[in-house]
């Protein structure tokens, strides 16, 4: 029974409304934006939410680029259940003109790791990237809208009632064993999965149990009363990361991204200077000459392979053209020989130069296969080489003599 989330880590980026929030090896950007739109006819004095989960090749091979998968619709509509259903933002204060101009306020999640419990990584990171975000101020004279930019004046932040949460439990054996936050691993064993959203007053925003598993009523319970505990943890650690982020943003210190990447690694975007001290460079550097060994004599000279070529030391040579051996193997398979006659061709081949001593030189020696009707000649003047043609009857007859002599010989 694992009922411990994997470390939750939170960082935000240099703009408002940015942030990447990591679950074990889940990773999971957040980012919110706004436009001036207007609003839809059946509610005309609120603001629109647009919620848009996308999961690239990037975070797991099994997922294809620009196809909506059963599991992105499922996962879309638990966001949205738990975010815009919930009413955690308050709409409303997001209306500049009645009827003619809204805010759209637009989050968009991107799955930059899949490690399992997408759904859970991806609520926090809505729901902390919209508590992040701030919105332009606005001014209306008469049915002039003024959209100042965060010089003029500061931008505003987003009126968020409460902070609904996802947490995942996974069933194992029908319900026997009970994980939250189940890794990608797990999930493939899993019979079935239950997501409660809850915010810290312990109201429940949202329930969805899936997988065809039925669950008891003192199951359900139990886990909306370790849901409160996560939901808790968790929203602490959003209010702390948040505190933290102003406090930098406030004091003028470092912050983004590419503040948080340790900087005493080799991949880091820079180093911190060092201090080089060059008080007795000279003196240290006549010591480093008199204490060295003396230069060699001998220097190494390019080989010239070919022309146009250079290379110092003996290193692998050009072999492009030396392909014969290989071509030949595949003459010899192109000709439908199997691999027994050619293996026998090759003994052939190594036990020539007891052959050439009997026979005369000028005659070259032929030996046959009676059944495939195929002539190897073996020159001995020359590299041997592999013919193939047909065999009249009186060829065969003595090539058939010579052939049981060789075999006389073999055993």
């Amino acid at each position: 029974q694992g009922y411990d989330y994997r470390n939750v880590g939170i960082s935000f980026g240099a703009d408002y409304g940015c942030c990447i929030v990591e679950l074990g090896k889940t990773r999971v950007l957040g980012q919110v934006s706004c436009e001036l739109v207007p609003p839809k006819p059946n509610r005309a004095a609120e603001g629109v939410l647009f919620f848009n989960l996308e999961l690239s090749p990037m975070a797991a091979p099994a997922f294809e680029p620009g196809r909506q998968s059963e599991l992105l619709v499922k996962l879309n509509r638990l966001i949205e259940r738990c975010l815009r259903n919930s009413k955690c933002i308050d709409t409303e204060s997001l209306c500049v003109i009645a009827g003619e101009k809204v805010w759209q306020i637009r989050v968009d999640l991107h799955l930059l790791n899949h490690d399992g419990n997408i759904i859970d990584a991806a609520s926090i990171a809505g729901i902390v990237a919209l508590c992040h975000f701030r919105r332009p101020d606005v001014s209306v004279q008469g049915e002039e809208v003024t959209v100042y930019t965060p010089e003029e004046r500061d931008p505003v932040p987003l009126s968020i009632h409460h902070m609904p949460i996802c947490v995942s439990f996974a069933f194992f054996q029908e319900g026997t064993y009970l994980l939250v936050d189940p890794s990608e691993r797990e999930e493939r064993v899993m019979d079935g999965l239950l997501v409660i959203a809850m915010n810290k007053h312990r109201e429940i925003c949202t329930i969805q149990s899936s997988g065809g598993i039925m669950l008891l009523k003192e199951q359900v319970l139990r886990c909306s009363k370790i849901t409160a505990v996560k939901v808790a943890e968790i929203t602490e650690l959003i209010q702390k990361a948040l505190e933290n982020d102003q406090k930098v943003r406030k004091e003028g210190g470092k912050f983004g991204f590419a503040e948080s990447i340790p900087n005493q690694k080799i991949t880091a975007f820079k180093m911190e200077r060092a201090a080089v001290d060059t008080n007795n460079v000279e003196e240290q550097a006549e010591d480093i000459i008199t204490k060295a060994d003396p230069p060699s004599e001998v220097f190494t000279k390019p080989i010239l392979h070919t022309p146009g070529t250079a290379q110092i030391g003996e290193g692998i040579e050009n072999a492009w053209g030396d392909l014969e051996d290989s071509e030949r193997e595949e003459t010899v398979e192109e000709e439908g020989e199997s691999d027994a006659t050619a293996f026998e061709c090759q003994k052939m081949e190594m036990e020539d130069t007891s052959i050439m001593n009997e026979t005369e030189k000028d005659e070259p020696i032929v030996l046959s296969d009676s059944e495939e009707e195929e002539v190897v000649i073996l020159e001995p003047q020359e590299a041997p080489k592999k013919t193939r043609t047909q065999t009249n009857l009186k060829q065969e007859n003595t090539s058939k003599k010579t052939f049981n002599k060789k075999r006389k010989k073999k055993r």
